[in-house]
């Protein structure tokens, strides 16, 4: 009956040999690949599905081929030949708590700096209004107690129409909880910081998350009002959940897309 449970060490190998393979796609071609393509950005959500999957399949895959591979070289001592995937396990998920923490305190700061230098927009509620004369349009996510920042800049170069567009895709970055989404990739950035595979899909999902919430906001203006939102802020501001990495091959789709 025992024998019956013993996996032989060929398939234990061959495993391996698979599992590291799929890790080496996924952790380079693949990336590099989709970062490339041209299709994410008429299928933002697609996208965005796609590189979850890639990064959760390239961690889970090298996970699975150190496991296997500590139990091809130590069959005998089990729990000895798992510690190395067990250990790059919890170094992510350090790394994720970690993350969260940062971002939370970053956050509770960030909102006491506002309520100290900023003013609540006369009619628009949720809203802060900065005085300054750069084009700034944020948001700041935290359940029902979310905020949208915007500077006097903004407000004063804007006609009507552009607000609407820049408060629905601020809107949509808090209502879809966006923030959550680029939380993962941001902790994969801060736990492989020499690895610039995890910079590049950082700076993708932030791009595509900015046409997310442009797709939303064209539910409520022409495509040709929020092209020229997006100009007044990309000139000499900032826009979006965050600020938008380096890296990222999306930075001109944004316009491209609105205006093709």
């Amino acid at each position: 009956m025992a024998d019956a449970l013993v996996i032989p060490m060929g398939a234990i190998v061959w495993a391996a040999a698979m599992l590291w393979l799929v890790a080496l796609l996924l952790a380079w071609p693949v990336p590099v690949w989709l970062a490339r393509a041209s299709w994410p950005m008429r299928a933002p959500v697609v996208a965005l599905l796609v590189w979850q999957g890639v990064g959760l399949a390239g961690g889970l895959s090298m996970i699975g081929a150190l496991a296997l591979t500590g139990l091809a070289i130590a069959p005998q001592q089990p729990l000895l030949a798992l510690i190395p995937a067990a250990a790059f396990a919890a170094y992510l998920l350090v790394h994720l708590a970690v993350t969260i923490v940062q971002v939370t305190r970053q956050r509770h700061r960030h909102l006491a700096l506002l309520d100290m230098l900023s003013a609540p927009h006369p009619t628009r509620a949720r809203t802060r209004v900065l005085d300054d004369a750069v084009p700034v349009a944020y948001c700041l996510p935290r359940g029902a107690g979310s905020v949208t920042v915007l500077s006097q800049g903004l407000l004063d170069r804007l006609d009507p129409d552009e607000l609407v567009a820049v408060i629905a895709h601020e809107r949509a970055h808090v209502e879809q909880r966006h923030d959550l989404l680029l939380l993962a990739f941001r902790a994969w950035r801060s736990a492989l910081p020499w690895f610039p595979i995890a910079a590049l899909a950082d700076a993708e999902v932030a791009a595509l998350v900015e046409m997310l919430a442009d797709d939303h906001a064209r539910r409520e203006v022409r495509d040709e009002v929020l092209a020229r939102a997006i100009l007044a802020v990309g000139a000499s501001g900032v826009s979006g959940a965050e600020v938008e990495p380096a890296g990222s091959t999306r930075g001109s789709d944004r316009f491209k897309r609105l205006v093709a």
